[in-house]
């Protein structure tokens, strides 16, 4: 029995006899005369995004906890009265930070540069933020407007997303399956063997954005300019790792 063995990039590859598949009881049964084939292949679909996940809140500052809270409390109500006046559902709105934190002076320094009394709070600083998922992508921007006009000082994202993934992986399944398929043949044609069937198959991956970042309006800037947001594309890849059976 010929050895057969191959080395392909960007394919990782290998042939292995059938005495390395039984080293284990639960592996299928090989004919004497066949041959492993293992590929690694990748499978890729792009979609537009139909989700903008990003952050949203506001921090105020007060003298005491109790009015940095109340401030907060006000601001932060305003805002997501904003969101919800857009169309974002309830559904879609979900408090994601609270925290409240003292402000602290500077110290108290001697001529000779030695600290001789330690920084002291001056005050309170609260915030408040939500996650929020825009499900009208392209008037995101006028979103993120309104936001920073009801009191919003503090934006971040967003994340592009689909709402339903499912479709865009299957696809990518289907074309890492057809490259493997097409990989295999190949192969098996060029040692004068055939593909005899699929042995095992494994899986790993899933959709991912590239990172694009929305800028919030300046509080100055004019009144008809609406933050511009470019949503790309929304990438689903899937690797899989696909065993072949050859045989003459």
């Amino acid at each position: 029995m010929k050895s057969l063995c191959f080395a392909i990039a960007p394919l990782a590859l290998a042939l292995t006899l059938p005495g390395a598949a039984m080293a284990h009881s639960d592996q299928p049964v090989i004919a004497a005369s066949s041959t492993l084939l293992t590929l690694s292949v990748e499978g890729k679909s792009t979609r537009k995004p139909d989700l903008a996940v990003f952050s949203a809140g506001v921090t105020t500052q007060g003298t005491t906890a109790s009015e940095a809270m109340s401030a907060n409390a006000a601001a932060m109500t305003q805002v997501v009265a904003t969101l919800k006046k857009a169309g974002i559902a309830d559904r879609d709105i979900q408090t994601s930070q609270i925290s409240l934190s003292p402000v602290y002076g500077q110290p108290v320094m001697g001529r000779d540069g030695q600290v001789i009394q330690e920084p002291r709070i001056i005050g309170y600083q609260a915030t408040n933020q939500v996650t929020v998922r825009s499900r009208d992508v392209k008037g995101f921007g006028k979103v993120l407007d309104a936001l920073v006009g009801s009191g919003a000082n503090q934006i971040n994202g967003p994340s592009f997303q689909l709402d339903d993934p499912a479709g865009a992986m299957d696809e990518a399944r289907t074309r890492a399956m057809k490259a493997a398929r097409a990989r295999a043949d190949l192969y098996a044609k060029a040692a004068g063997l055939r593909v005899v069937r699929i042995v095992s198959i494994s899986e790993s991956g899933g959709y991912s954005a590239q990172p694009v970042y929305a800028r919030a309006a300046m509080a100055d800037a004019a009144p008809e300019a609406v933050t511009p947001v470019e949503a790309g594309e929304v990438e689903a890849q899937v690797n899989l790792t696909i065993q072949f059976e050859l045989a003459p």
